[in-house]
């Protein structure tokens, strides 16, 4: 038996690092699986991955911050698997600057992405997350459908450079306590993780020449080891260990904790 059997989860940005860690684990535990990535190559090759080993799971493409992306996403679950169960928001990207050199697209993309996207997700799904929860309690029965977004030590703290990106994920912060506040009642659990360095590509040195939709993304190395030095155990998480923070809020062992911020972070900021 596993911890997720007979629940459906949509994790987007899912093609990659942490995502696509997410999408497997949970596919280990039982779950259903729709892999959600912008681009189709690495959300199927993870679709072949998890068959591989004897799961279930389908790809869709798409952008997630296009207007049109939240209802086609969700009729496409509900006519492959007939439910939703379980909703992560990962999906974003970097676009640094300083504020005084910040243009409105800069800020306006990371609003688009990390705040805006999930909203819309949210509110789209829920018909099979909130409606079917009420009418779950309403016929006593007791079954918990789960929220994950995925925001950053920045959304907490703010950071150099990063105005826009920060702005993003501490209104992501606010729209979690909202919705776990709105919904709790139902049985849905919202809470998210706030990420440290966390070794993605997104996060890798950027001499390496990262890009996402032509946006270099990355840090400078030097930067980089400077940072990986002021976090107490020495080092970058790993997109594994990233995946444990969001399974377990995904999980029924967090079935009591909602509108929480799960810090996975090495012990920054402590």
């Amino acid at each position: 038996m596993g911890m997720l059997d007979n629940q459906v989860a949509m994790i987007t940005g899912a093609g990659r690092g942490v995502g696509r860690a997410v999408a497997e684990m949970m596919a280990e535990h039982g779950a259903r699986v729709v892999v959600s990535d912008k681009d189709q190559a690495p959300a199927e090759e993870v679709v072949q991955a998890i068959r591989a080993k004897g799961g279930d799971a389908i790809a869709f493409s798409g952008d997630v911050t296009a207007p049109e992306f939240p209802a086609a996403i969700i009729r496409e679950t509900i006519t492959a698997f007939g439910q939703l169960d379980i909703l992560v928001n990962n999906a974003g990207y970097t676009w640094d600057n300083l504020v005084h050199k910040m243009s409105d697209e800069q800020f306006q993309k990371m609003l688009d992405i990390h705040l805006i996207a999930p909203f819309r997700l949210i509110r789209e799904a829920a018909p099979y997350l909130r409606d079917a929860g009420k009418t779950d309690v309403e016929q006593g029965v007791w079954r918990y459908r789960k929220i994950v977004n995925v925001t950053s030590v920045a959304g907490v703290m703010g950071n150099v450079g990063q105005a826009n990106y920060s702005s993003a994920k501490a209104g992501l912060i606010g729209l979690t306590k909202t919705v776990a506040k709105e919904w709790a009642g139902f049985n849905v659990n919202c809470n998210a993780v706030a990420f440290g360095l966390i070794d993605t590509r997104l996060t890798q040195a950027k001499e390496k020449g990262e890009t996402v939709d032509g946006v270099a993304v990355g840090i400078p190395e030097k930067v980089r080891n400077m940072f990986e030095q002021s976090i107490p155990q020495k080092r970058a998480g790993l997109a594994e260990e990233a995946a444990q923070g969001i399974f377990y809020l995904a999980s029924p062992l967090s079935n009591y904790v909602n509108g929480q911020v799960l810090h996975i972070n090495g012990g920054m900021y402590t």
